[in-house]
């Protein structure tokens, strides 16, 4: 079983406060989304627990499985067990996915995996993510589709295994037949040993992933929680009174 708990979490970005206080426990076996409108300071909780350095943590606490989340590298936390999705996955030219996918799995587990099993084991993933085998010799995300890119998050969540999955907005520009695949992998990830914290504008990509709780987020921190209900009430009414209740206090 695994826990991550952010305790009234501040973080700036060149001196401005962006997260006013977060407060959240994900625990395995668990998924929960995280909604809010545009700027509301989504992303920067999901960077800020995975160590981007331009997300300054001015209080506050981030616990994986009890140890200090804030004190590790951006490394040792993806050993720890976090892992990241990211909104807009870079492009990293002169490294092929093959490659960069067996280092990252050695990295992760400290030692590297036995060439046959790993290149099994990715065929199998790519497989079911209905990616083009042809993808593991080119360079990673370069040249690739808004939803070619996801289903590479996707994959890399699958080969490493990670107590906690951070996926920031894994649904953004993702047409329907690629959202099902993305929606079907997340799925498959999800475990009673494993937890998922889903951030999203919009409430298309529950329909396939059901969380067990919803977050409403706005002016940076956390105004209202509930189950999947929570998410059909956001897609009827929107946002607006949760930001006017937020801007309030």
């Amino acid at each position: 079983m695994a826990t991550l708990e952010i305790r009234d979490l501040h973080v700036a970005v060149e001196d401005k406060e962006i997260l006013r206080g977060v407060n959240l426990t994900v625990a395995s076996g668990k998924t929960h989304a995280i909604m809010g409108p545009n700027g509301s300071g989504k992303s920067t909780l999901a960077y800020a627990v995975a160590g981007h350095p331009k997300y300054d943590v001015t209080s506050g606490e981030v616990l994986l499985d009890g140890e200090d989340v804030l004190s590790m590298t951006v490394d040792e936390r993806a050993r720890a067990g976090l892992f990241l999705a990211m909104q807009y996955p870079v492009e990293v030219p002169g490294v092929s996915v093959a490659n960069f996918l067996r280092s990252a799995v050695t990295a992760v587990r400290g030692e590297a995996p036995k060439l046959r099993e790993f290149s099994k084991d990715m065929r199998a993933a790519m497989d079911e993510l209905q990616i083009d085998p042809a993808f593991a010799q080119r360079n990673l995300n370069e040249g690739f589709s808004g939803g070619e890119k996801k289903r590479h998050e996707i994959l890399q969540l699958e080969l490493l295994q990670p107590k906690i999955a951070v996926l920031d907005e894994t649904d953004s520009g993702l047409d329907i037949d690629a959202l099902k695949v993305v929606a079907a992998g997340i799925n498959k990830f999800r475990t009673e040993e494993t937890g998922v914290l889903l951030i999203t504008h919009y409430t298309r990509i529950l329909r396939y992933v059901k969380p067990d709780h919803v977050h409403v987020f706005t002016g940076g921190r956390i105004v209202e929680e509930g189950g999947p209900d929570l998410a059909d009430q956001l897609e009827a009414e929107g946002y607006e009174r949760f930001v006017k209740a937020g801007a309030a206090s």
